[in-house]
């Protein structure tokens, strides 16, 4: 799925693409390969257009985390560039303070405990009960 086809602003995708190396990239800019992916992209391109990060801080720590990944074992085949590509926006969220680790770590079990329960193929549905607190 391009960029486009995932409803994002093309001339703010193609300026990401150019500012941050190793973007997955078709011949119309970005693509995914999941929804997901489109919308932590876009997400980031959001927060970046408010001024919450420039792109040399955002590459900084996008690399910080696939060097972190792939010190882990990560064997960098691409297929987990958008997995490195959501730490790096949780961290640098946290580090700017819009939000913090144990927001964030609450938000994936919440998400975690959703899915379980949601029968597959059916949307995921966060609800006040998956929340620890």
């Amino acid at each position: 799925m391009s960029a486009t086809d995932a409803g994002i602003d093309g001339e703010a995708a193609r300026r990401a693409a150019e500012a941050v190396p190793g973007i997955p990239r078709g011949p119309d800019g970005p693509v995914f390969n999941e929804p997901w992916e489109a919308q932590v992209f876009a997400m980031t391109l959001a927060l970046h257009g408010r001024g919450l990060f420039t792109w040399p801080e955002w590459a900084e720590t996008l690399g910080a985390e696939i060097k972190r990944a792939q010190a882990s074992g990560d064997p960098d085949a691409g297929d987990t560039y958008y997995r490195h590509w959501l730490a790096a926006l949780e961290r640098i969220v946290a580090a700017k303070g819009v939000t913090d680790d144990a927001t964030l770590a609450d938000h994936r079990d919440a998400w975690g405990r959703a899915g379980h329960r949601t029968p597959h193929g059916d949307p995921i549905e966060l609800e006040p009960g998956d929340f620890s607190s």
